[in-house]
């Protein structure tokens, strides 16, 4: 009996365990600093969610919801993968955009489920009919106070068809057309970090990495896609001469099915003109 009720002890704590790395959202707060940074953005705040992968929270993504409300964000970017091809289901994830856009201008760019699913028109569709801002190789104005820093987002490099990876970033960003405004990308791939770098972009925001599935204290992620084993970026900041990197851990799962000491994920962004 003693042994038992040990076995079932020990379960009850794995179970607890387990479902907490999978559904206690966490949000992570950073501070990215420029000297280019138009005064008049001093302090916006922007939240950023990646990688929801038809990952539902709570009763209709409350939890999720509340999280993101009480940041009381300026803008939101959404950077890819909010459905998963290997299940495909709109709707948690149009359950969840429905309320962001009542909270601020929400922004989108596709990850690689997106793309490799063959649905964009609908998915398209169903984002800018709730007033989602749905970036294409393309770059639009945010304007405070008469001045200016451009926000811009490319597709995931997976639309290159025959083009390598890298090559497809360098022309989506080229697509952009992006003039000398500061500049906000929204792009899901952050190993295309030394891409982004020689275009001399301001502030890069990214996921794809699930901040490597399973974290081990002291080393990090172990697995991420397009990094491979023991990646070097799966979450935080990054910097590399003036272009800044930040890297969402994100919130669902895709091919393995849980996480492991890495909580699903929200990013709070304060921008500060040093």
């Amino acid at each position: 009996m003693k042994k038992l009720l040990g076995l079932a002890l020990f379960a009850a704590v794995v179970w607890i365990f387990i479902w907490g790395s999978n559904n206690w959202i966490q949000t992570t707060e950073y501070t990215v600093s420029s000297e280019e940074l138009p005064a008049a953005f001093d302090g916006k705040k922007i939240m950023q969610v990646s990688d929801l992968h038809n990952a539902t929270f709570g009763d209709r993504q409350k939890p999720l919801i509340e999280k993101v409300q009480k940041e009381q964000p300026d803008v939101i970017f959404i950077t890819g993968d909010l459905i998963d091809s290997n299940r495909y289901d709109l709707e948690p994830a149009l359950t969840l955009v429905d309320a962001l856009v009542e909270i601020a201008d929400v922004y989108f760019v596709t990850g690689n489920h997106e793309i490799s699913i063959n649905r964009l028109d609908e998915i398209r569709q169903a984002l800018t009919d709730r007033g989602v801002i749905y970036l294409e190789n393309e770059a639009v104005d945010w304007t405070m106070e008469g001045e200016t820093v451009q926000i811009a987002g490319i597709h995931d490099p997976l639309m290159s068809n025959y083009r390598g990876e890298e090559e497809y970033t360098r022309g989506a960003i080229a697509e952009s057309a992006l003039s000398d405004d500061f500049t906000l990308l929204l792009a899901h791939r952050p190993e295309q970090f030394d891409v982004y770098v020689e275009n001399g972009i301001d502030v890069v925001f990214s996921g794809h990495a699930h901040g490597g599935q399973v974290r081990i204290p002291g080393i990090g992620g172990v697995f991420a896609p397009g990094q491979g084993w023991f990646p070097e970026m799966t979450k935080g900041v990054f910097k590399e001469e003036n272009t800044q990197l930040v890297v969402s851990r994100g919130l669902g799962n895709s091919g393995f099915p849980l996480r492991i000491l890495n909580r699903p994920e929200i990013v709070s962004v304060t921008l500060v003109k040093e």
